[in-house]
């Protein structure tokens, strides 16, 4: 049985693009709950899958009120509208940034059950839906500013990329 746990910056599965859910059995079921698990465990409203080293793409969020699994989700609209605020990230413990992104969208997904739906997110559930989507096409929140604030953050990245190296081999 795999061991699921939260993969941190300068683990090189975060970078990694991930590949279609074909079939939802048991197994998704399953990562699915450990998912929503460790998102909880963790304080987070969103997780993909290669934050836990599942190079599939799903997606959890517990937004307005509603805790949801998207399988293979799809931005298929975003407003024109942006909004900057500070984000955050399980992979990036205690770093906070100011990122740009488009203030409403929708997402086309297929539920846990293989129902395919469309949500709609505006502000903070946007911007959830926006930052977990792009974790399955390997970009992270600090791919979205700019080198000034990325220099800014070096310290802290090079500090958990050096954490990253000690806590992978013992686990």
């Amino acid at each position: 049985m795999m061991r699921y746990f939260l993969r941190i910056y300068g683990d090189p599965v975060l970078k990694r693009k991930c590949e279609p859910v074909d079939e939802i059995d048991d197994e998704m079921k399953s990562i699915s709950e450990k998912m929503f698990e460790i998102m909880y465990a963790n304080d987070g409203i969103g997780l993909a899958a290669p934050q836990i080293g599942v190079l599939k793409r799903i997606i959890v969020v517990e937004v307005e009120g509603k805790s949801l699994t998207l399988i293979n989700p799809e931005i298929i609209w975003q407003s024109d509208e942006t909004e900057i605020t500070e984000e955050g990230c399980l992979s990036f413990p205690g770093i906070f940034t100011e990122v740009e992104r488009a203030k409403r969208t929708r997402v086309k997904y297929i539920t846990i059950d293989n129902e395919e739906k469309v949500v709609e997110g505006e502000g903070l559930s946007a911007r959830v839906f926006q930052h977990e989507i792009d974790h399955l096409n390997g970009i992270l929140f600090i791919d979205r500013i700019s080198v000034a604030k990325r220099e800014m953050l070096k310290g802290e990245l090079e500090a958990l990329k050096r954490q990253y190296r000690k806590r992978k081999y013992v686990l």
